[in-house]
């Protein structure tokens, strides 16, 4: 007979992830062992092994649960207001403040991502593909000289690498807010885009259309 499922599984599983996430944190995933996480949550590592039979499956929770709230904080910010501008400012503001309280998950997710299957990475794959699509979206509205051009990937991108390494030397307290730090960022984009765009030789527009994949008819 299958055993039934605790009604409070989804907390306690939660909090296996939260252990084991400061844990491959600090020690690596590799310097980790299933008795260190279940010892860090004060449970057995049989009552563990009910909830994850394996390392690497622990692994891929934290960074599949992390990557679809990251993704549902840019949605529902995206929701949040129709003026283009206003959009792109909420979205930064939203994932920033994301990264405010998931910097233990973004550490493990950018050392131990190549440690799992192709499988298990093509779908943290598709989770962030869809997170890039609604910034970049964003931005072709905010910013119409820019448009769906071909230097919106740059720009989306550009716009990403801010704010994924900004905890290198961001300090809370310490300069500008995080509010603040979101401000620039937009203000960056959209008064500079515009700019740069108008500024870059003709060449090098024309090179960039030329490189876009064609379309399979």
């Amino acid at each position: 007979m299958a055993r039934t499922r605790a009604r409070d599984y989804d907390v306690k599983r939660q909090e296996i992830l939260r252990q084991a996430a400061k844990l491959f944190a600090e020690h690596g995933y590799s310097g980790t062992s299933i008795t260190m996480i279940a010892e860090a949550c004060g449970v057995s590592r049989s009552l563990l092994y009910y909830y994850y039979a394996e390392k690497d499956s622990v692994l891929f929770d934290i960074l599949h649960n992390n990557l679809s709230i990251q993704l549902g904080a840019a949605e529902k910010a995206c929701r949040s207001v129709e003026d283009p501008k206003e959009n792109f400012l909420a979205i930064i503001v939203a994932m920033l403040e994301f990264s405010q309280h998931n910097e233990q998950e973004r550490h493990v997710r950018m050392k131990n991502l190549e440690l799992l299957s192709e499988d298990k990475r093509k779908q943290l794959q598709d989770l962030e593909r869809k997170l890039v699509a609604i910034l970049s979206k964003s931005i072709a509205a905010a910013v119409p000289t820019v448009g769906k051009g071909p230097l919106l990937k740059a720009l989306t991108m550009s716009v990403f690498s801010m704010l994924n390494w900004h905890f290198r030397w961001f300090r809370d307290g310490v300069g500008l807010t995080r509010n603040e730090y979101a401000q620039l960022v937009a203000q960056m984009v959209l008064a500079g885009a515009p700019v740069a765009a108008a500024d870059l030789p003709a060449r090098t527009l024309t090179a960039a259309i030329r490189k876009r994949p064609r379309k399979i008819s």
